[in-house]
């Protein structure tokens, strides 16, 4: 039989978290000849590779001829946010059983996507499931090292500046490495209504009124919900003011949340006053888009202790909790 022509001019588009479209060029004569594609995928391993994810294990496809282009899926082998290398080859299936086979084509990389908005709002949902009741809280704290506050005082301006958000957390999460925002709390204990004593990020804790953060000029947007191999779990929500380039940003990405009514961060009027509540059993981490002046609130160090083991700074999700995954890339 004639031998098959080596596939060419190798197109990847229409990429996202977990799938791709692949296309390339074959002589005419083997159009009709050719019965099935072998598809060679490979992760790039690198500093910043996924290690939950089927590390050095390649992923051989075999798929039976259709048009071109045609779309590869799959979320148990495309990780978001991974760079990956493929080749091509065609087959014609013979009557022994046998496969006649092309060479394999050039190797081309691509890198898949973030999640995209419906990812999210299914994480979303996955993370309603477990909010529990909502509390009343007051204020926004925010802990960390004398040295940070030093620095801030000295060096900024008394301002706290957003800094790049890391990579904790979903790897497919849109804010990773993306968003610019200052971290704060607000859980209280349930049983005193009040920030809890411990805190895995230093023994100095700035607390703001809430209204100074959260108000019907912010936006509040459902940015990830994870866990770190234990039984309790982290919402991360967005707080952004109106029209900033922080919201603009979530705008495009991240579902929207009602500021009045919604599972985790709430703001109501409620006899003249704005009166907040946060969801009881999620460990929610909030982003405030925007600087914050130390002299809108008051810095104190707290009297318990520094949990370092609870400290979510670049963790890496669980990627078999089936309470806080969803079937896309991890």
């Amino acid at each position: 039989m004639e031998l098959l022509s080596t596939p060419k001019n190798i197109e990847i588009n229409n990429i996202t978290c977990d799938s791709f479209r692949i296309s390339w060029a074959m002589d005419k004569g083997d159009l009709e000849r050719v019965t099935h594609y072998f598809i060679d995928l490979n992760k790039k391993e690198n500093k910043n590779s996924n290690k939950f994810k089927h590390r050095d294990v390649p992923t051989k496809l075999v798929a039976k001829a259709v048009p071109l282009p045609m779309t590869v899926r799959g979320h148990w082998f495309l990780s978001p946010r991974t760079e990956y290398s493929v080749a091509v080859q065609t087959a014609v299936k013979q009557s022994d059983g046998e496969y006649l086979v092309s060479g394999w084509s050039e190797t081309v990389e691509f890198c898949t996507g973030d999640y995209a908005k419906e990812h999210l709002a299914q994480l979303q949902e996955k993370a309603e499931l477990i909010a529990g009741r909502m509390l009343r809280f007051s204020v926004f704290y925010r802990n960390q090292h004398k040295e940070y506050f030093q620095h801030v005082r000295m060096h900024c301006g008394n301002v706290m500046k957003p800094s790049l958000k890391d990579n904790s957390g979903s790897h497919g999460s849109p804010t990773s490495g993306m968003l610019h925002g200052i971290f704060f709390s607000c859980n209280t204990e349930f049983n005193t209504g009040q920030p809890p004593q411990d805190s895995p990020y230093g023994r100095y804790r700035f607390q703001i009124p809430a209204q100074r953060l959260f108000n019907p000029n912010t936006n509040l947007y459902f940015a990830d919900f994870y866990c770190m191999y234990t039984a309790y779990h982290y919402v991360v929500l967005v707080l952004a003011p109106k029209g900033s380039s922080g919201d603009l940003f979530c705008r495009e990405r991240l579902p929207q949340l009602d500021i009045s009514s919604n599972k985790f961060l709430t703001c109501c009027a409620e006899d003249g006053e704005l009166v907040y509540r946060h969801a009881q059993d999620s460990i929610l981490e909030v982003i405030y888009t925007e600087p914050v002046d130390l002299s809108l609130g008051v810095l104190g160090e707290i009297s318990g202790h520094q949990l370092m083991s609870l400290s979510t700074a670049n963790a890496k999700k669980d990627p078999s909790c089936k309470t806080c995954n969803i079937s896309v890339g991890r």
